[in-house]
């Protein structure tokens, strides 16, 4: 059994899952960090398992283009490449290639697009795009899709939504048909779709249901929607997809974003924020986010937070990490990423044991405040 449904809280739609991959078991919910060329910027492998990272994100555009697929197939997939023994997801790229507006050419069987690196002309289909990701090897594959931008009108998502149902089934009757590129197994998931319209997105659903994946992805928002609407929309997919496969919520990552997912029945979350904004001097904490970098911290003795185990809070002050942004040492960027990394972990192990108690929804009210605001005054330890 590739997802198995251990409980869902009294009263709420939130819910404790386990994964199993050939590369280990997941938890769920689980938030995957994002490794989008081969590698969690500033965290080695090691720095990953340490933080008790279950589960890792690449990105099939990036890697396809960079080292390309000869070196990574010689190498014997992208686990032996980059040393992950864990389980591994992989975006399609269709995001990506979606994104470059005035280097890609949409029609029905694909797009053509221009590299962002040196303008080289390629070509992703449903089949190249999960040939790619055989070859990549992970364990958990996505379809090509159409992402609709925000906002959009009515008539050009219904057009998306045609794409992207006939784009999954292709993909899937490919993937029925043929055999991983090594010896582990790989599971496909489809997207949903459907902007902020309430009746294309449960079509979306349905569509997809019908084609009977694996699992499902609710792709196409926290892309400039309202918050209120990601929500709705988000609410609207875990309600009809089925109870019996996992739910992964794409590209949202905030905290109180995340809490918000799991309440409405989501499994998975990836995003870049706790690393990019690591990088950028901002870190998370049980009790709010903090830039570090500010000059009110240039004295503070205080960990990053009191209460977390992780390496960087064992060890170090705020004024050291204000330091070391502001003399942009290398050192500043893995420390806070690491911290980032773990509270990120923390936060959903902590999701989880509620909801097996059947106590989130108590919880979650007590944190949303706390974790959602900015921390600005100065304390010590």
């Amino acid at each position: 059994m590739f997802f198995e449904l251990i409980h869902t809280e009294n009263g709420s739609k939130a819910r404790a899952g386990l994964l199993e991959t050939d590369h280990g078991s997941v938890q769920t919910p689980v938030f995957m960090p994002v490794g989008t060329q081969g590698t969690v910027k500033a965290m080695s492998p090691r720095d990953l398992q340490e933080q008790k990272v279950q589960i890792i994100l690449g990105n099939t555009y990036h890697l396809y283009l960079r080292p390309g697929l000869p070196v990574i197939r010689d190498l014997g997939g992208l686990h032996p490449f980059m040393q992950w023994s864990g389980p591994i997801l992989t975006d399609s790229g269709g995001y990506q290639v979606f994104s470059l507006q005035d280097l890609r050419k949409l029609d029905d069987q694909g797009v053509s697009f221009q590299s962002h690196l040196d303008g080289s002309r390629h070509r992703f289909t449903p089949e190249s795009v999960l040939h790619i990701q055989r070859i990549l090897g992970s364990d958990i594959m996505m379809v090509l899709d159409e992402c609709p931008p925000y906002p959009s009108e009515r008539d050009y998502v219904i057009q998306s939504n045609r794409l992207t149902r006939q784009w999954a089934a292709e993909a899937k009757a490919i993937y029925d048909s043929t055999e991983p590129y090594y010896a582990h197994r790989q599971w496909l998931f489809a997207i949903v779709q459907g902007g902020v319209f309430s009746e294309l997105r449960q079509q979306s659903a349905r569509d997809l249901i019908d084609l009977d994946f694996p699992g499902y992805a609710i792709g196409g928002l926290s892309v400039g929607e309202p918050k209120s609407d990601m929500y709705a929309m988000t609410d609207l997919s875990t309600d009809i997809l089925p109870p019996s496969k996992p739910r992964y919520l794409m590209g949202v990552g905030m905290p109180e974003d995340i809490l918000e997912g799991i309440a409405r029945g989501v499994d998975m979350f990836d995003c870049v924020i706790p690393t990019r904004n690591a990088r950028n001097g901002t870190v998370f904490t049980a009790n709010g986010k903090m830039v570090i970098k500010a000059g009110r911290f240039k004295q503070d003795e205080a960990a990053v937070d009191a209460l977390c185990p992780c390496y960087t809070c064992r060890n170090f002050s705020r004024a050291y990490l204000r330091h070391l942004f502001n003399a942009n040492e290398i050192l500043g960027l893995h420390l806070a990423t690491l911290h980032n990394i773990y509270f990120y972990q923390w936060l959903l192990r902590e999701a989880r044991q509620h909801i097996l108690d059947d106590s989130f929804i108590l919880w979650k009210a007590d944190m949303m405040p706390r974790i959602s605001q900015t921390i600005e005054e100065i304390t010590t330890v």
